[in-house]
């Protein structure tokens, strides 16, 4: 059922959602960006039309709240330990198509890694229910058409905003019964078709491929430009990394709580192993490790889409201007050259 909401009705739609669900959206926050007297955009609780910045991509994705920062795990006493307590009331996050994607790919590696599944994961998720904000097609740095996210039926409700208010779709039979007396519409969602970046995954099913593109000069570059400071994985929609840190309270250090952290395959030590070794010393190696990451060993293991969704907010994020979508497309050039060097031997 499709309807058509102007910004009261919108308003009085977000304050029925919110007496039942913590309801998140793109907000602005005023002066938190990472220059002087700049904004971000992130998630945050929305309670009004107004708050909700729907005509351009959050600099964060919504895994935030479903798999935020710093997460307490369980807390400790001398004798004791108690597990974090799970969400209470259930969340509708309102994401764009490539960020609903993102958590399939999130579900995969915390929820079926091998049989194992993360309990603080899963139960924030069982949570979730996801409306569909329609995207304007994002910016200069999106290419999700390329990687096959930009379309999804995974949602309970549809958007499509403007300066009037919005259209909706109800797809879940729980929801109707906020829309009550709300004007009915034929609205159906639309999805992106074309961006204006496009990328090129290439093949690399060949293991001798592989093993040269490994090798290949164009790693090097990254070792003079990446400065290793993580900010593209804490701005991904589907990395995963963490690790943990025991917060002790007071000067009693069996007292405390231990946290998930979110951490960065980019950043120095991150693999350090006993005796100071480390698999991927240098930044080069370190890109090539994510970049082989998201665009082939992801894919091989699970066996669906590539692990990257194409948001595009690690290039935006960048402070040395490093764009996935140029480095994928290098990537390709470079295993046309090798396969062409091994069709001439």
């Amino acid at each position: 059922m499709g309807y058509s909401l102007n910004i009261a009705q919108a308003d009085a739609l977000l304050s029925a959602l919110a007496k039942d669900y913590r309801v998140y959206a793109p907000r602005r926050f005023r002066n938190q960006g990472r220059y002087s007297a700049t904004d971000v955009i992130r998630y945050g609780e929305v309670g009004k039309f107004s708050e909700i910045v729907w005509q351009q991509k959050s600099d964060y994705p919504a895994k935030e709240v479903i798999n935020p920062i710093q997460q307490a795990l369980f807390y400790f006493t001398e004798d004791e330990y108690r597990e974090s307590k799970g969400p209470a009331k259930p969340v509708l996050i309102l994401a764009r198509p490539c960020d609903i994607n993102a958590q399939r790919v999130q579900a995969k590696i915390f929820a079926g890694n091998g049989g194992f599944t993360d309990v603080y994961y899963e139960r924030m998720r069982e949570k979730v229910r996801f409306a569909m904000m329609e995207c304007n097609g994002g910016d200069d740095t999106c290419f999700c058409v390329s990687m096959g996210s930009n379309k999804t039926d995974e949602y309970s409700l549809a958007f499509r905003f403007s300066e009037e208010g919005l259209d909706a779709e109800v797809k879940d039979p729980d929801f109707a019964a906020y829309f009550a007396g709300m004007p009915q519409s034929g609205y159906t969602p639309s999805f992106v078709e074309e961006n204006e970046l496009k990328v090129t995954v290439p093949d690399l099913e060949d293991k001798a491929v592989r093993q040269a593109l490994k090798k290949h000069l164009m790693w090097k570059e990254f070792d003079g430009r990446c400065i290793s400071c993580g900010a593209c994985t804490v701005a991904c929609s589907t990395c995963t990394c963490f690790t943990t840190r025991d917060i002790i309270y007071g000067d009693n250090p069996e007292v405390g709580e231990r946290r998930r952290v979110t951490a960065s395959c980019q950043i120095a030590g991150f693999d350090q192993m006993a005796g100071q070794k480390e698999f991927r010393a240098t930044a080069g190696d370190r890109m090539r490790y994510k970049v082989l990451h998201k665009f082939h060993d992801y894919k091989v293991r699970f066996g669906e889409s590539h692990m990257c969704v194409g948001c595009g907010r690690c290039t935006h994020r960048c402070p040395e201007m490093i764009s996935i979508s140029a480095t994928v497309n290098k990537m390709n050039a470079a295993v046309s050259e090798i396969k062409s060097g091994m069709a001439k031997q």
